[in-house]
């Protein structure tokens, strides 16, 4: 029979994980002297176990800390700074204080595992609760109470996400309506609700309009303004180039717009370019971008509420929290000549 949880030792996370208990001590520490794979392996007993840390197995899980944390990817990101603006107005009046996590910008070569890692860590002994941004993976079940913005397709926590399919139809159609019938869609995220919901939105918008949906027109991303430029110089060296570009946030839109300056184009007068998101660049970038406004504020104030709901033991009105979204006309985009 399982020991409780409560009783849970050290030496009970390295006979589980069949390493000594100086290795756990070294993984909890986060020592550099331990091979990835056996880090791996202790972290993951740790999670499956739910000893948070060291603190956690003294009893310190039962103590309140009135800390809420926030794990975001890159505190440099637009979005991960407007999101944390909104947690912060929603606890401004509460006891609880914020700490705010980052682990850098995430690439391909990113160890796996390292937001359980962190969350592992950090709940239950730091924090009371915890928010994460757009997260990498959607192993993070282990870590309770947890609320999560933008997330995994296949997620079942605790989330905030907005109507992106709905805000990606407003904005193909407003294309469409300016008479671009060559779109050009650089995608998001696939693992993310988002990505795969605005890429919907943007094909459903195409059907309504009896256009057709053409895949050399459509090209993955990740919303970074890299992925943005790297998309926007494949299809402007087609045959047939597009003469309008929805990309899946406002980051990859910057590229895009970067791209086409760098090749000699205009925006809007040789390019319409859209974006999502619109993060407070948006307005100030020359030309001023047109987007979707998905009130990412409001997404952090959402995400906290319904985290300090949990953190008291009450019950959630819905599993996943939308915000509504907004088509913002700026000057990036203009009929076709």
């Amino acid at each position: 029979m399982s020991r409780p949880k409560s009783t849970l030792t050290i030496r009970d996370v390295a006979e589980t994980a069949g390493v000594s208990v100086s290795t756990v001590s070294r993984v909890l520490n986060d020592k550099d002297d331990v091979a990835a794979e056996t880090y791996e392996k202790v972290q993951r007993v740790i999670a499956d176990l739910g000893y948070a840390s060291s603190l956690a197995a003294t009893g310190m899980r039962s103590r309140r800390t009135n800390v809420i944390g926030v794990l975001v990817i890159d505190m440099s990101d637009p979005f991960s700074l407007e999101l944390v603006k909104g947690v912060g107005r929603a606890i401004r009046n509460t006891e609880y204080e914020l700490i705010v996590y980052s682990s850098g910008h995430v690439t391909s070569n990113t160890e796996p595992g390292w937001e359980r890692r962190h969350l592992v860590r950090l709940n239950g002994s730091i924090t009371d609760g915890m928010i994460v941004a757009t997260p990498t993976t959607s192993d993070l079940a282990s870590v309770s109470p947890l609320v999560v913005v933008d997330p995994h397709v296949n997620g079942t926590l605790p989330a905030v996400s907005a109507t992106n399919q709905e805000g990606a139809i407003a904005l193909t159609e407003y294309l469409i309506a300016l008479g671009h019938r060559r779109i050009g869609f650089v995608g998001g995220r696939t693992e993310l609700l988002s990505g795969q919901q605005r890429l919907h939105g943007y094909q459903e918008a195409l059907c309504r309009a009896n256009l057709p949906i053409e895949m050399e027109l459509i090209q993955e991303g990740d919303y970074t303004p890299e992925a943005g430029s790297r998309c926007a110089y494949v299809f402007l060296s087609l045959p047939h180039p597009p003469t309008a570009i929805f990309a899946a946030n406002d980051q990859s839109a910057l590229g895009v717009m970067d791209a086409a300056k760098a090749l000699g184009l205009r925006i809007p007068e040789d390019l319409s370019v859209v974006g999502f998101d619109n993060i407070p660049q948006a307005a100030f970038v020359t030309p001023a971008l047109t987007t979707v406004d998905q009130s990412i504020d409001e997404m952090g104030y959402a995400a906290a509420n319904m985290l300090l709901k949990l953190i008291q033991g009450e019950s959630l009105d819905h599993q996943c929290h939308k915000v509504l979204t907004k088509l913002i006309v700026r000057d990036s985009c203009q009929p076709l000549k």
